[in-house]
């Protein structure tokens, strides 16, 4: 029996869908990356479409379900995955996924994020990810990104993944995205190590800002401009009373300026569109 549990029809009317997928968990610093997916569902007026069950996939000891009271009945609410459709202002809609990392069985876990591929016929997945970083807070974020498609990166300016070590539930899903033959780009943005307590809106903004470059999707993003400015602000503050923490945040700043500004206005949705329909023409 599948954990994939479709809820509305509405996948089959999805319009040559871009999947953006972010999971609380490993690479979710900050929460920048739900963030971003929650920030998408309050600009559009989302259709849910399926959820993974969490039975198989979850040690609910780790990760308790939360009891809620409504209208004086009892609902529980358990840490599933879900998969919602965006009826963007373009002639493509978004199919964003999102949940908390599973504990268990994750190759199973990533075959259903490929089924949910699969079954709307996507056309990219991008993921979205934040991990702490030695960057000052003062200066612009930077958001890197990575295509497992060697053409892909090319044509993006793009890298090739590089990173060895221990990986999240991401790193098992690239792997099964890539090996359906569906191409997958990685989009992760590096966050103050100093200020990982907090949320960070900057970086979710970030986030926000390259994935509408590289989607075409708008995203609204500036409508985060006063978090952002009260989020600078109060980081501005504590690093202020702090004189060590003050010293350490100037070398950040002077490291960050001697390497030279980032190019934060390239917009790769043209080639992006370009790949795909000629992707789509040869198959």
């Amino acid at each position: 029996m599948s954990e994939l549990d479709w809820t509305s029809d509405a996948a089959n009317s999805s319009r040559r869908p871009i999947v953006v997928a972010a999971f609380d968990g490993y690479f979710n610093a900050g929460g920048a990356a739900t963030a971003a997916i929650d920030w998408l569902h309050k600009q559009y007026n989302p259709t849910e479409l399926a959820i993974i069950d969490p039975e198989t996939f979850f040690d609910f000891q780790q990760q308790r379900p939360q009891v809620r009271l409504v209208d004086g009945k009892r609902v529980i609410d358990w840490p599933d995955t879900r998969c919602y459709a965006l009826r963007s202002g373009v002639d493509r809609d978004a199919l964003t996924i999102s949940g908390v990392e599973p504990h268990l069985r994750w190759r199973t876990f990533a075959t259903q994020i490929v089924e949910i591929g699969k079954q709307t016929g996507a056309e990219l997945f991008v993921t979205l990810g934040a991990s702490p970083g030695v960057v000052p807070h003062t200066r612009p974020i930077e958001v890197v990104g990575s295509a497992t498609d060697a053409e892909l990166a090319l044509r993006l300016g793009l890298g090739r993944p590089s990173y060895e070590g221990p990986s999240g539930v991401m790193g098992v899903l690239h792997d099964a995205i890539d090996a359906a033959g569906l191409p997958v780009i990685s989009l992760r943005v590096s966050i103050p190590h100093y200020v990982m307590g907090e949320p960070s809106p900057k970086a979710t903004q970030a986030l926000l800002h390259r994935l509408e470059q590289v989607t075409g999707i708008p995203t609204e993003s500036a409508g985060l401009n006063n978090e952002v400015t009260g989020w600078q602000s109060m980081v501005d503050a504590a690093v202020v009373g702090d004189p060590e923490v003050s010293a350490y945040v100037s070398e950040l700043e002077a490291n960050f300026d001697e390497s030279g500004a980032l190019d934060l206005s390239v917009d790769l949705a043209a080639e992006v569109e370009n790949f795909l329909r000629e992707r789509n023409d040869d198959g």
